[in-house]
């Protein structure tokens, strides 16, 4: 009782943010002499006070259009089907495509394995005016790529490196692959399995 005045004293007269670290101390003080029932009772009650941590997530990035998209970081994570599209849409045009969901699941299960919480997408959707554009500035682009078909996204792992992100990717044997050293990202498709390096 006499603790419990005194902290209330402190508080009222000192400061808070003085009377704060001097309960803090008093807290740790009083935890240090206790048996490791009371500490158990102590450490349970105070869970429960603090409350369970928010779920884990993986925040999906686009590159072109600064969208984010949020999804909670487990195997089943899913998105509706019009913000998917929407998400990916061809940031050129701003054409919108049916997308293949199963490629949400390549992500958020490549973020989980390599312990990262930062996607982000380099190219979704590619409208075919513009992959037809890209092709012609010589870039590395398929005349019938899987972008414009709403199958493939190109993706890096914020902090992870790519080669690591393209064997995971690899064992899924969910479609085509592909390596980007250079430009540091990694193709995945849902089309035909393949798989090759670009640059």
């Amino acid at each position: 009782m006499r603790r419990l005045t005194l902290a209330l004293a402190l508080l009222f007269f000192v400061g808070p943010a003085l009377a704060g670290d001097k309960l803090a101390d008093l807290a740790v003080r009083r935890k240090e002499r206790m048996t490791k029932v009371e500490r158990k009772k102590w450490d349970k009650a105070l869970r429960l006070r603090v409350g369970k941590p928010p779920a884990p997530i993986v925040n999906v990035h686009n590159t072109w259009t600064e969208d984010v998209l949020v999804f909670d970081a487990r195997p089943d994570a899913s998105v509706e089907q019009n913000t998917w599209d929407t998400f990916l849409r061809c940031h050129f045009t701003d054409k919108t495509h049916h997308m293949d969901k199963r490629l949400a699941g390549v992500l958020v299960g490549a973020a989980l394995r390599m312990k990262s919480n930062a996607i982000d997408i380099v190219s979704g959707f590619r409208a075919p005016k513009y992959n037809l554009m890209l092709r012609k500035k010589g870039h590395e682009v398929a005349r019938e790529s899987q972008h414009t078909q709403g199958t493939a996204v190109d993706f890096r792992l914020r902090g992870i490196p790519i080669k690591r992100v393209w064997k995971y990717v690899r064992s899924l044997k969910l479609g085509g692959v592909g390596f980007y050293k250079e430009s540091a990202f990694v193709h995945a498709d849902t089309g035909p399995i393949r798989f090759w390096a670009g640059r």
